[in-house]
């Protein structure tokens, strides 16, 4: 599974500023940052992608590179892809990565598959 490990390396460093990564999963064709035991946002090669409030969706949706996340033939709700030509500066990634962790602070857990 490759992944854009320059755009991994700005994520890691900008969610630290402000809270712990739970851990860095293999998922998705990219790796995924887990706070506070949820998906939070992924790496691919040329995108990332970010989970968010669903209420902001018509706002989120206008932002440059923004593209509905579409994994699995349907869209996502919640969940959106970001271009990776549109995180050129450290405050465009920082807008979404301060997206994505203000809804991790309010958003469920997955369940957990029962073995």
């Amino acid at each position: 599974m490759a992944y854009n490990e320059k755009l991994a390396a700005r994520v890691r460093e900008l969610i630290s500023l402000t809270h712990e990564i739970t851990e860095e999963k293999k998922m998705f064709g990219g790796l995924c940052f887990m706070v506070n035991n949820k998906m939070c946002v992924g790496v691919e090669m040329e995108r990332l992608m970010v989970r968010f409030n669903p209420s902001l969706t018509e706002e989120v949706m206008e932002m440059e590179g923004c593209s509905p996340m579409d994994f699995t033939g349907r869209i996502m709700k919640g969940y959106v892809f970001v271009d990776i030509e549109a995180l050129n500066t450290k405050k465009k990634l920082a807008y979404w990565i301060k997206l994505a962790l203000d809804y991790n602070a309010i958003s469920k857990a997955s369940k957990k598959k029962k073995k």
